[in-house]
């Protein structure tokens, strides 16, 4: 007789282990389906996903080094600290990286041990059933299920003709695991992966060229935001940052690889642009992980762009059938994954579950930082929306002088005669910490008079949006 769960979770990464883990905390008999094993040693399967294993985590880990190497030969001088030649044991600083992401992976596994998640080594993908039950085919085993929830996540985008081999040609898995700083580092894509990326091997000595098709730097990100990161990373970093690029061709040979490209700028278009580097890194965005799911078998729905089609509360077109995560509409963000598997488990216990997609935080964690909540200027404007903007610099900021980092600045914007909270942007030292202030302020739709009549430690960096919030009222006090 096939095993019968309450609830079953095909893919163990953020969105998945935790839809499972408070799926089991309510009661549920739940268990876990997980195929990939992410290069582990033993063979075994590893949770935790891209976001854990060659993701957020090892990427923050880099980052972390990076830093720490680039401030010995640069930035601890200012504080009077002289540190004299600094070089940089690249095997150690990945073997650390590595030992991070082992520690976590390994701990959901004792997470789901301790809240009695079955974990289902193997792919899963659906062989049929309906409202009474799902059947579910795990590695030739079939399990049934009350509820199913997909969280099988994304993979790179790959740009026709192009392999990835992750030894020259590098995904962001590959641009993890390099084994020396290369020269002349090639990065296709200037969003959030390949900025942070291009950053880490920056750092470390590498030349750094980025190419990027669309002809606006952060098009996602506040306009005030995108001009002062793109001065920040071209003027005072040295990233080679081309916009409007068109990549045409590469090849990799024992010499490097070859980028061919061409450019437009103010509507001329120069072809015959040639990238040559040592390494390159293709970052051009994600898409879902639905093949081999076994959608058309029962006939689950998928849009236009190929994810599981859901409503506001990751609801697909079966009944108990849900989805969540990188497989459906929305950002592709670890941690709203995260809030759409706590949602999607206490709904199917009856609960109130929620999750406010207009207060999900972007981060990308570069130096300076950069995280926003809400809406942007442009958006506000283009909606037709009445607001008030305050802006403070870090540099009136005690902490952050005191710190030394004083690049970058807090904007937040507030409705015209309410003054709720519609968004708020920070490019600066640890914005990545301090954006969560904002998402509890629009969360509970705050006003911006709320947040300037609360008491902020000093000094501190959240002085910030102290002042940002007086400033939309223009009564500032230090700046």
């Amino acid at each position: 007789m096939a095993r019968q769960f309450d609830v079953l979770v095909i893919g163990g990464g953020p969105g998945g282990y935790v839809a499972a883990i408070r799926a089991a905390q309510l009661g549920f008999a739940t268990a876990c389906v997980e195929s990939q094993a992410w290069g582990d040693p033993k063979g075994e399967v590893r949770l935790g996903g891209t976001c854990l294993n060659v993701g957020c985590i090892p990427s923050k880990a880099l980052l972390q080094s990076s830093e720490h190497f680039d401030n010995a030969r640069h930035g601890f001088v200012m504080h009077g600290i002289a540190t004299g030649e600094v070089s940089i044991d690249v095997k150690t600083m990945i073997r650390r990286k590595d030992n991070i992401v082992s520690q976590l992976t390994g701990g959901i596994r004792g997470l789901f041990r301790k809240n009695k998640v079955t974990l289902l080594p193997g792919h899963g993908r659906f062989a049929g059933g309906g409202e009474d039950g799902w059947e579910i085919d795990v590695a030739g085993e079939t399990v049934t299920a009350r509820h199913v929830i997909v969280a099988t996540g994304s993979r790179p985008r790959p740009l026709d003709g192009i392999v990835v081999d992750n030894r020259l040609v590098c995904d962001n898995a590959g641009a993890l695991a390099f084994d020396a700083v290369p020269k002349r580092l090639g990065v296709i894509g200037a969003g959030v992966i390949g900025l942070e990326l291009g950053s880490v091997w920056k750092r470390l000595g590498a030349e750094v060229t980025l190419l990027e098709a669309l002809p606006d730097f952060l098009a996602a990100a506040d306009a005030d935001i995108a001009r002062e990161a793109w001065k920040v990373f071209t003027k005072k970093q040295g990233l080679d940052i081309r916009l409007g690029a068109r990549i045409l061709g590469v090849q990799a040979g024992e010499d490097g690889v070859r980028v061919e490209y061409e450019q437009e700028s103010g509507g001329q278009v120069s072809g015959g642009q040639v990238l040559e580097c040592d390494r390159l890194i293709v970052s051009v965005g994600r898409v879902p992980n639905t093949e081999g799911l076994g959608c058309e078998a029962v006939g689950l729905r998928l849009d236009a762009r190929g994810r599981i089609d859901v409503d506001a509360q990751c609801r697909t077109n079966l009944p108990n059938v849900w989805a969540v995560g990188d497989v459906v509409r929305g950002p592709m963000l670890a941690h709203k994954g995260m809030e759409e598997g706590v949602m999607v488990a206490e709904l199917i216990a009856g609960q109130a579950g929620h999750c406010n997609y207009d207060a999900v935080p972007w981060v990308i964690y570069t130096h300076p930082e950069i995280a926003w909540a809400g809406k942007t200027e442009q958006q506000l404007r283009s909606a037709g929306i009445a607001y008030r903007a305050g802006k403070i610099p870090f540099a009136a900021n005690g902490r952050a002088l005191g710190q030394g980092d004083t690049t970058g600045f807090v904007k937040m914007l507030a409705a015209e005669g309410d003054d709720r909270i519609l968004g708020v942007h920070i490019i600066g030292t640890n914005a990545s910490e301090l954006i969560s202030e904002a998402v509890v302020a629009m969360e509970f739709q705050a006003s911006s008079e709320d947040i300037a009549r609360i008491v902020h430690a000093h000094p501190t960096l959240s002085e910030t949006l102290h002042e940002a919030a007086l400033a939309v009222d223009k009564r500032s006090l230090h700046f």
